[in-house]
């Protein structure tokens, strides 16, 4: 019964240990990952938002920013990220989702969980920049002046996906997404990535987009969609080798 006592404040304590941090070196045999992420078949017609508040300044609608192809049906705001990963090069992002002409910039951006992130306001009216966590509140921010800058970085210490929405505009939204390591990157208008300074070895790597089949609206307006999608490769890379890993979003 002791053994059994012992052996289960064992797996307990184990359990209770948190994950090892993210250690910095110097990678020096270090390759890269690039690849395009495109769409295949027919994309959903997505119509424009329409703005309910604020037209003087916002104008009466908005580009639905959800699924965004280009001319080659390239997929702008994919995110890739490179999991597993926990020895490497030294994050340097510094990210700043900006409230401007009543549209979040960028509609998707990425960072390491202790990046540098900020909240902006480059409008003359209100905005309330509200980020989730699936329910629980990462952060709610009132800026009420234009140029009104502050820091979020803080807030951002678990890694996952935050979506972010305007409690002034309903049709504002956009999504940051946190990563454990610094190993991702935000597909391009032509879908294109490229990711650098990766140590050797076998990692898995992932696709997150968010849902863009519509759903209606919510009580409050806000446009609904269909459920993000993630695809995931395995990839392996040689000392100094670039590995291409391409997606299909359909």
């Amino acid at each position: 019964a002791v053994l059994r006592l012992v052996a289960a404040a064992a797996v307990v304590a184990a359990l209770a240990t948190p994950a090892p941090a993210y250690e910095v070196i110097q990678v020096a045999d270090g390759g890269f990952l690039a690849g395009v992420v495109k769409f295949t078949g027919a994309p959903p017609k997505l119509d424009p938002l329409p703005v309910n508040k604020n037209r003087d300044v916002c104008g009466d609608h908005k580009d639905a920013e959800a699924l965004v192809l280009g001319p080659d049906r390239g997929v702008r705001g994919g995110v890739i990220l490179v999991e597993g990963v926990a020895r490497g090069k030294k994050p340097v992002g510094d990210v700043v989702l900006d409230n401007a002409r009543c549209v979040f910039v960028s509609h998707v951006t990425a960072l390491m969980a202790g990046e540098r992130a900020r909240v902006k306001n480059s409008d003359v009216i209100l905005h309330n920049t509200h980020g989730f966590l699936g329910k629980p509140t990462v952060f709610n921010l009132a800026l009420p002046n234009r140029d009104q800058m502050i820091d979020i970085t803080r807030r951002l210490t678990k890694p996952g996906v935050i979506r972010v929405v305007c409690d002034a505009h309903p049709h504002m939204s956009a999504w940051m997404i946190v990563h454990d390591s610094p190993y991702y990157a935000v597909t391009d208008e032509r879908g294109g990535y490229r990711i650098d300074g990766i140590p050797p070895g076998s990692y898995k790597v992932t696709l997150w987009h968010e849902g863009f089949r519509p759903r209606g609206l919510d009580k409050d307006g806000r446009p609904l969609y269909d459920e993000p999608r993630t695809l995931s490769k395995d990839v392996t890379l040689p000392p100094r080798a670039t590995a291409t890993v391409d997606f299909e979003l359909k």
